[in-house]
């Protein structure tokens, strides 16, 4: 079943431009991973720090593994201490209505 997964992050105060920049450079890799159906950045119109990723995969298995590969890689240990708190994944069905 096609799954959304909301990233919700806070980067450090000032560096949501940063991280949005960061982001903007690894995505396009992300968006040819196995499963990735869409993916959105959106950042918070009164708080540039405040930024949430917008997932579509095929399974929550797919992102799973997405995930995985990224903690492999490095890439999610590196990016830690640009988040004023721990960011966080909230899965969601999509409903067809």
């Amino acid at each position: 079943m096609t799954v959304c997964a909301i990233l919700e992050m806070k980067a450090n105060p000032g560096t949501g431009d940063d991280l949005v920049a960061a982001f903007r450079s690894t995505l396009p890799e992300t968006r040819t991973f196995d499963g990735c159906v869409r993916i959105d950045m959106l950042q918070d119109s009164e708080d540039a720090d405040r930024l949430v990723l917008v997932e579509v995969w095929e399974t929550r298995s797919h992102h799973e593994k997405y995930l995985a590969w990224r903690r492999e890689k490095g890439d999610i240990e590196r990016r830690a201490g640009s988040f004023a708190k721990r960011p966080s994944i909230t899965y969601f069905d999509i409903a067809d209505a």
